[in-house]
């Protein structure tokens, strides 16, 4: 597969950055998560005036065989009508990244449907949909590398274009179960505790949902490397956000992190280079069951916890703004000494 340089992040700066930070007029470390995202980004960029620029987020789309087995409670025709409503702008990830002046990219990686009018996603379709892991591998090597180039491919335009932060949100009905199998996979985690509602099922559901993971992990047990594991149980909207992940980092470009779908993601491309999650700010907690112990396992503390599960990118949108903050207090709020304003020896303000 493609090769991604992808640079531990320099930590020149950090006694800097830390200074500049607790020279702020606030009590030590009374921004709290802030004065870490802060300290990240400026790490990131290996600066002490940090800046993001144009905001992007991509959507990949991809529909699953897995789907024929009776994982989610909704028919696989949902993935074409859903990408349809992100392209009409009706969808929430709209109104989000809207409210928030963020790029979005629609992205056709494999969804069972022709766009054929003008208001078509950006074609990057494999397939018409994976194969079902159950019997077989999702999709071949050569598929999930191509993947993976596309969507190492997305990330370089959007850079070339000015973006320096990005985020990944997806849609394809069943691929709560991809991500739970390569979760089961990357962690040893069992079938049972990564499953979760997805789309809406019931506790026989997912049961049901875990049971057939078992079933397929048995089946594949030779699919060992993060690369075999992303292939026979992932999707093709997985594998070109894997690819886009790696590719952001190497750029060096800020990656908001999402819910379940993008955090498995982030698990194989971190299984590939674990260098990537210097790179990474999780934006949130998802309501998905084991979303917190992906990150946990990835040492990834999220901003946020709203109990979200909707996928599309929207926690990663919903986020940004505390991102911005993160930075804004970093290069516009006051030192003591600018402001005139005296310190205790622990930086404390003096009232």
């Amino acid at each position: 597969m493609q090769e991604f340089n992808i640079q531990p992040i320099n930590l020149n700066l950090t006694d800097q950055i830390q200074k500049k930070i607790d020279l702020k007029t606030k009590p030590s470390g009374s921004l709290g998560i802030l004065e870490t995202i802060g300290k990240q980004i400026c790490l990131i960029q290996n600066t002490l005036e940090p800046t993001l620029q144009k905001p992007s987020l991509i959507i990949c789309a991809g529909d699953h065989g897995i789907t024929n087995e009776g994982v989610s409670p909704y028919p696989q025709e949902v993935t074409f009508q859903m990408v349809l409503n992100f392209l009409s702008g009706g969808a929430a990830i709209n109104v989000f990244a809207r409210q928030h002046d963020i790029r979005l990219k629609i992205i056709d990686c494999g969804v069972n449907y022709d766009f054929n009018d003008h208001n078509s996603p950006i074609n990057c379709k494999i397939d018409y949909g994976t194969k079902n892991f159950l019997n077989e591998p999702a999709m071949s090597a050569e598929q999930c590398n191509i993947a993976i180039s596309n969507g190492a491919k997305l990330v370089t335009e959007s850079h070339h274009n000015g973006s320096n932060i990005i985020s990944f949100g997806e849609m394809g009905i069943g691929n709560t179960t991809s991500a739970a199998a390569i979760l089961c996979k990357l962690t040893g985690i069992s079938p049972i505790e990564a499953c979760g509602a997805g789309t809406g099922l019931d506790e026989k559901g997912i049961f049901h949902k875990a049971q057939i993971i078992e079933k397929a992990i048995t089946k594949h047990q030779r699919a060992t490397t993060p690369f075999e594991i992303l292939y026979t149980f992932g999707g093709f909207e997985i594998a070109t956000i894997v690819g886009g992940m790696l590719k952001a980092a190497e750029l060096g470009m800020i990656i908001i992190i999402d819910g379940f779908i993008a955090t498995a993601a982030l698990l194989v491309a971190n299984a590939l280079n674990n260098n990537i999650t210097d790179y990474c700010i999780a934006a949130h907690q998802s309501n998905e069951k084991a979303h917190l112990f992906m990150l946990q396992h990835l040492n990834l503390k999220p901003i946020l916890n709203l109990g979200m599960r909707l996928g599309e990118g929207t926690g990663a949108a919903v986020a940004y703004p505390i991102i911005q903050s993160a930075v804004q207090f970093i290069n516009e709020m006051s030192s003591f000494e600018g402001a005139g304003v005296s310190k205790s020896s622990s930086n404390e303000v003096k009232v």
